[in-house]
């Protein structure tokens, strides 16, 4: 005699037959995470068996099979009606006298633990599913709010049905899974009682590049199948695991999501459990969880990838009752973990044209093609191969036609919902959460869709070129100089971080300022006395944070411990901001204080702007973030750079400016380096290294004041080339004077990821380290390994 029906906490992983996947994953975790403190709800599944009674109880098996093996799953129109009828055999047909017996027995034992208003979850699990090499995510279907055993018994069907989605259907062949092999196990759980709390998917590791010495946690309010669908933009968020473990904090980076719509249990009046709402306004600008909640989270979810011993994709959930997290699902992650970290691919935008619209980069890649709008599944059939498909957003039922796109653009949608995770499946690009993409592009429109230029995606005009490369990094030669990377973009900085590399030479502090800030700093110091259109919207765009200064100095905090947790084990060089004050000046209210300079590249910049009574503050703030980063959350290997230093005296007021503010040079190994970029930066290169512990040689401003060319000039770019003589005489004169001290030395401008030539000149005069662009690197590698 079969089982019809199991306890959840009866079950484990190697009852992925008995039960699918996800249920066996449940059962896993209640009796091997339990006593961790990892919370699950409890239940029971029907088995595969039961299924297959079911099926055989009404001659169905055969029925399906004979219309699946002559299905050609192209044919949209064919695929569409076969489905359907299959589906509403299974939901017609009756359920064997002792399954039916089971269900009953087993719903009123629940009933009877858990209390007669108690809710359920009724979840599809395929004994195809949630495998290590297809997640099947999203396949089949879930019924939220279920009471009464009459609802229970009906969405068992339904689940049972959606084993023949369209999208079930196509997945399948696209896998190559034979039908007949794959069963279906209905799980029915206790509902969590997020309708009035969160929810959301966290993977354990970073899901565009495999990074996986995070926690990546989505997050929004009510239930979680608006983040899953996609139909909501959720709360991002970044956690360090090394940073946890040791019990420091460890929140890399919070991402406010729109949050516009949630899933909350129906009235008792409603044909519905569950119906979708607007968040109040004030809701959406706050983040969906604290800082406490987002960390006990990552805990969770490192404890699950510890007992698995694999990369995982979590679905959680947040009772607003009780104030508990719950774990409600967790499978292996597909997509990242199994890519080989021998081989590098890249993509990289040739030229741009104009920017249309903006989203969520989904994957790394970038295509282009013509636009194909699609208001609904009926309409899939309109979209050919190579099409850019544009909709408000891509559950899995597009999923036939998703791998026939070129791009993928949605209005809706984050970066864990089902669709992403069958867009990473399928190799195709998307950039989702757009918010009005269907409105701004136009059908049949050619238009180019990058997600190779960080956390953002950028459809562009046209079609542009790109570059498409595959570079080998297991046999990079030995080299007598250290490679280390510029990074400006944090959100770039888990991809490079998989380049060989002995850290980062250069990372700029007015990238994260420009990009994730975007106001003037003393904009925020002096928010009390703004006008009041200026304050309004300096409101809303720092709403979930304590302060207007307390977002300043968390922002930076972000930006440069996402960059010292990519390149954890190797020196970080911060340098700190260098706008001039024509850069300052376009961020938000910076026309309030800026000068206006005739030459701002030799103006108000670099140290002597730090020291100023009029841009202190500023550089206090800046400051608080480092010191944020190194001492709270431990990132020791973050070091500082001071860049445009134009005489001793400003050496010496800036490095008791920084030891002031809790920055002293030697003081828990902190080196501060300063930019060699001024002719008399190197002429006197040993007055200068009495404050420093080295130079970064800035060879951009260094050629330009050396030659007395502007290098933003058009007009007399041909002759701007860091390859001078009298350019490299100083460069010599510079590295020299470190090697006499015994101090660092190396160089982080444009000249020798530009120029080979010039990248092994330095070699040859024995300087430390070269900092390349991340494009350079492997390339340059090499290259230099043949000398």
């Amino acid at each position: 005699m079969f089982e019809n029906i199991v306890w959840l906490d009866d079950v484990g992983m190697s009852d992925v037959e008995k039960v699918g996947g996800k249920n066996a994953s449940l059962g896993e975790m209640i009796s091997g995470l339990s006593s961790q403190g990892v919370r699950v709800p409890g239940g029971f599944a029907t088995t595969a068996e039961a299924f297959e009674s079911f099926l055989n109880h009404s001659h169905l098996k055969t029925q399906i099979n004979e219309l699946l093996v002559s299905l050609d799953i192209t044919d949209i129109k064919e695929l569409t009606k076969t489905g359907a009828l299959i589906r509403q055999w299974v939901e017609d047909a009756p359920f064997p006298d002792d399954l039916h017996k089971s269900i009953v027995e087993s719903y009123q034992k629940l009933t009877e633990k858990y209390g007669p208003s108690v809710t359920f979850a009724v979840r599809s699990s395929a004994t195809a599913e949630d495998l290590p090499e297809a997640s099947f995510a999203g396949q089949q279907e879930t019924y939220l709010n279920v009471s009464g055993i009459d609802d229970i018994l009906s969405s068992i069907k339904k689940v049972f049905a959606s084993l023949y989605n369209d999208r079930a259907i196509s997945y399948r062949v696209h896998q190559g899974f034979e039908h007949e092999m794959v069963s279906l196990s209905a799980g029915v759980q206790q509902m969590v009682r997020s309708d009035i709390g969160a929810s959301g998917v966290m993977f354990t590791l970073d899901t565009e590049s495999g990074f996986d010495e995070v926690v990546f946690i989505t997050s929004a309010y009510g239930l979680g199948e608006t983040v899953v669908q996609g139909s909501v933009n959720p709360d991002e968020f970044y956690v360090h695991k090394p940073t946890l473990k040791s019990g420091k904090p460890a929140i890399l980076s919070r991402s406010l999501g729109s949050k516009s719509i949630k899933m909350i249990y129906s009235d008792a009046k409603s044909s519905s459990p569950v119906t979708t709402t607007e968040v109040d306004a004030q809701e959406r600008l706050r983040f969906s969880l604290n800082d406490a909640q987002i960390e006990e989270l990552a805990e969770y979810a490192m404890k699950i990838e510890v007992h698995y011993g694999r990369a995982m994709d979590i679905e959680w959930a947040l009772d607003g009752s009780d104030g508990k997290i719950y774990i409600v699902q967790a499978r292996p992650e597909t997509v990242k973990s199994r890519q080989s970290s021998q081989k590098i691919e890249r993509y990289k935008l040739l030229e741009t044209s104009e920017i249309l619209i903006e989203g969520r980069a989904i994957g790394q890649k970038i295509g282009a093609g013509q636009i194909r709008i699609i208001n609904s599944l009926s309409e899939m059939d309109l979209v050919s191969k190579g099409d850019v498909l544009v909709t408000d957003m891509t559950d899995p039922d597009w999923e036939p036609v998703m791998k026939l796109a070129s791009a993928i653009i949605t209005n809706r949608g984050g970066r864990t919902c089902h669709a992403a995770i069958i867009a990473r499946e399928l190799g195709v690009p998307a950039i989702v959460g757009t918010g009005n993409a269907t409105e701004i592009l136009k059908d049949s429109e050619v238009i180019t869709a990058s997600c190779a230029e960080g956390d953002t995606g950028k459809v562009y005009q046209g079609t542009l070129k790109f570059e498409h490369t595959f570079s080998e990094v297991s046999n990079l030669p030995e080299i007598p100089v250290k490679i280390m990377m510029n990074v400006g973009n944090p959100s770039r900085a888990y991809d490079f971080s998989s380049i060989p590399n002995s850290g980062v030479g250069l990372a700029r502090l007015e990238f994260i300022i420009n990009n994730t800030i975007g106001i003037h700093p003393k904009a925020l110091l002096e928010f009390d006395s703004l006008p009041k259109d200026l304050k309004d919207e300096i409101q809303k765009r720092t709403s979930c944070y304590k302060s207007p200064i307390d977002f300043y100095i968390q922002k930076l905090t972000e930006g440069i411990s996402t960059i010292a947790a990519s390149f954890s084990k190797s020196p970080v060089i911060i340098r700190m901001s260098d706008f001039k004050s024509n850069e300052y000046s376009n961020l938000f209210a910076g026309e309030l204080y800026e000068p206006h300079e005739e030459n701002p590249m030799i103006g108000f910049r670099g140290a002597s702007r730090y020291i100023s009574e009029d841009f202190r503050e500023c550089f206090e703030l800046e400051c608080l973030a480092i010191k944020n980063v190194r001492n709270e959350m431990g990132f020791k290997n973050v070091e500082i750079m001071i860049p445009f230093v134009r005489t001793t005296s400003e050496a010496s007021k800036v490095i008791e400016l920084l030891k002031e503010n809790g920055l002293e040079r030697g003081k828990d190994g902190l080196r501060i380096i300063m930019m060699c970029e001024l002719p008399s930066n190197a002429i006197i290169a040993e007055d200068f290294l009495q404050y420093f512990d080295g130079f970064s040689i800035g060879s951009n401003d260094l050629t330009q004041l050396t030659l007395g060319m502007d290098r933003d000039s058009g007009l007399i770019a041909e002759g701007f080339d860091e390859r001078n003589d009298a350019v490299k005489k100083l460069i010599t004169m510079a590295i020299e004077a470190c090697h006499r001290q015994g101090k660092y030395i190396g160089i982080c401008g444009q000249g020798p990821s530009d120029h080979i030539d010039f990248a092994e000149w330095l070699l040859k005069q024995q300087i430390t380290s070269i900092s390349l662009n991340p494009d350079t690197v492997v390339e340059t590698w090499n290259k230099l390994g043949k000398l």
